[in-house]
């Protein structure tokens, strides 16, 4: 495959962080504390002075709540300088949906800089495996903004995708590398924002060379829209006019200068959505093609069952880590399956550290192998973290849990993003990280702990008794119901229907072993307390097609992005709740206890 000159310095500059990953390190550290030791937060530790020794042993691991106050009076209108130097241009506001509120993180012009380094990077990696789709076609995005907030001091507040949309230098390539308008794309109304980015990304089909979204759960969603608005999609497009649906002023304008009736299209696409297997639907519709990219980690892993009987066999790219705190890692190996994906930390873009994560032994019978390292281990908690020493990047073991810990350019100082990640390798001297979860996000009704990965495990050995019989979980979510005594687990879960499964109820003996096989595949613990009836048998309550959606639309009303939002593995809203319960079609417990 050719490699263009772009390439070929993107994957140089790779090599070179990444040997040198020790020497990179010790130079960001330096640079940070140099500009930031004068700063009111950093002089109450290292009093003016910028040795990494100092810093090691005075300034504190911190969480959010920590810092919240300094940033507090710096959204007040504060000067910046009393936490980082650098003045703060604008804040970007987290989703709040991976387990708590949402979090307000400076960002300056060196956030800008080292985005445009880590697309350089990220692209090369790609342009590697697929060619320079840039130069093959476009990218049929599905992109999405949220209202902005301003501070007292004048400070805008807006997620991190927001911020990059709405800048010019994205407006300006626009064009040229995606389908949507960004007209489109700054509409407000989601639904209306997804059908005209559908829509334009159905004209230009024979154009779109990949399929993308931020996570995979946007992308299912929009199948799911495609789904149920196929007919009026394909009318718009044979009559070259808009649906009335369309009311935002922006997108009429834009698709104008688009449409135009083109009945021999309308007719392809109907005849495709008109099948009665919808299995391949992504291929089928866009034929050129090459991946669909989207985070397919974490418990984006599982929506992957469900896309992968959409893709038609694309592959499923999950390229880079990162999150509202710090730009991260990237998939050197983007065509590993989404359960194999490590992340190679950058050592140029923060300076990281690892606090270990505990861990104790469950039975053998949960091992699970991961690029040969072996995970026996259930994860516990670092809850208090002040005896535990974190460890430089180069410093971490293979096959070992770690929470990880960031000091940035953006005023954030040994901070725990609260991740748990995995080593599963090394590219030349720099560790490669497989992501196992968030760290706060815990399923208990007892003395019982499980955790975001145990859960995903327990749902992923359970869902296969369904795929056999044309059942396709496309979406869970849990909660510990404590309105009775002894307390238990609730799992609720979203299927589909395969068009060619002709048996379309649910066996009710099947389901409920579906229970049992999640509370076999628990940590051992759960299932000693299971055994003492300390914890009341698990239940399924299968939703109705749809649900997922309304809670996401849930979500996105109280403030999260569509682009960063991610379904809570465990419910703590009692409106989220309500949104599930009120849409429940069954209900199925577990008829053993787990030996």
């Amino acid at each position: 495959m050719a490699t263009n000159e772009y390439e070929v310095d993107g994957l140089k500059m790779m090599e070179e962080l990444t040997i040198n990953a020790h020497q990179v390190q010790e130079q960001v550290l330096g640079e940070i504390l140099k500009r930031n030791a004068e700063t009111e937060y950093l002089k109450g530790f290292l009093n003016g002075q910028s040795g990494k020794q100092l810093f090691k042993n005075n300034v504190p691991v911190v969480t959010y709540e920590d810092i919240k106050p300094y940033v507090d009076r710096i959204a007040n209108g504060e000067p910046s300088d009393i936490l980082l130097a650098e003045p703060v241009i604008e804040f970007h506001r987290s989703s709040g949906t991976s387990g708590g509120q949402p979090k307000l993180i400076p960002a300056t012009v060196e956030l800008s800089k080292k985005m445009a380094v880590f697309h350089t990077l990220s692209a090369s990696v790609l342009n590697k495996h697929f060619g320079d789709l840039n130069r093959a076609g476009k990218s049929m995005e599905l992109m999405f903004v949220k209202p902005e907030i301003e501070t007292p001091s004048g400070l805008k507040a807006r997620s991190v995708t927001t911020s990059l949309f709405k800048d010019n230098g994205f407006r300006n390539i626009l064009p040229m590398l995606y389908t949507s308008p960004i007209e489109t794309i700054l509409c407000l109304d989601i639904n209306q924002s997804m059908y005209c980015q559908l829509l334009v990304g159905l004209i230009q089909r024979d154009e779109v060379v990949r399929i993308g979204s931020i996570f995979a759960s946007t992308l299912l969603r929009a199948i799911n829209f495609i789904e149920d608005h196929w007919k009026e999609l394909c009318s718009n497009i044979k009559t070259g006019y808009l649906s009335d649906r369309i009311t935002d002023s922006g997108c009429k304008n834009a698709l104008s200068l688009i449409m135009k009736p083109d009945p021999e299209l309308a007719d392809s696409i109907e005849n495709i959505c008109g099948c009665r297997s919808w299995e391949g639907i992504i291929r089928k519709l866009w034929p050129k093609a090459k991946y669909i990219g989207a985070v397919t980690t974490g418990v984006m892993r599982q929506y992957t069952t469900a896309l992968d009987f959409y893709s038609g066999g694309l592959p499923l790219v999950s390229s880079f880590y990162g999150c509202s705190e710090a730009i991260c890692g990237i998939n050197l190996e983007p065509l590993d399956k989404p359960a194999d994906v490590s992340y190679t930390i950058l050592p140029n873009m923060a300076y990281f550290e690892f606090l270990p994560v505990k861990k104790h032994r469950v039975s053998m019978t949960q091992e699970v192998q991961f690029n040969g390292v072996s995970e026996q281990e259930s994860i516990e908690m670092n809850s208090n973290n002040e005896d535990i020493e974190p460890v430089d990047l180069v410093n971490v073991k293979l096959g070992q849990f770690y929470e990880l810990v960031v000091t940035t350019f953006t005023g954030l100082y040994r901070y725990r993003v609260r991740d748990i990640l995995m080593v599963t390798g090394f590219h030349n001297n720099t560790p490669q990280f497989r992501f196992v979860e968030r760290e706060n996000v815990i399923l208990s009704v007892d003395a019982d702990k499980t955790s975001e990965a145990d859960l995903l495990k327990a749902v992923t050995e359970a869902k296969t008794l369904l795929e056999p019989l044309g059942f396709i979980l496309t979406a869970y979510t849990s909660y510990g119901d404590m309105s009775s005594t002894p307390g238990h687990y609730v799992l609720f879960w979203e299927l589909k229907v395969k068009e060619d499964n002709d048996n379309k109820e649910l066996d009710p003996k099947m389901m409920a072993e579906c229970c049992s096989r999640m509370e076999e595949s628990l940590n051992y613990t759960y299932k000693i307390y299971r055994q003492q009836n300390a914890i009341a048998p698990l239940e399924i309550r299968v939703v109705k097609q749809g649900t997922f959606d309304a809670l996401m639309d849930y979500y996105v009303s109280q403030g999260a992005s569509m682009n960063q939002y991610k379904a809570p593995s465990c419910i703590k809203s009692k409106e989220a709740l309500k949104i599930l319960d009120s849409r429940v079609i069954g209900k199925f417990f577990s008829l053993k206890t787990p030996l």
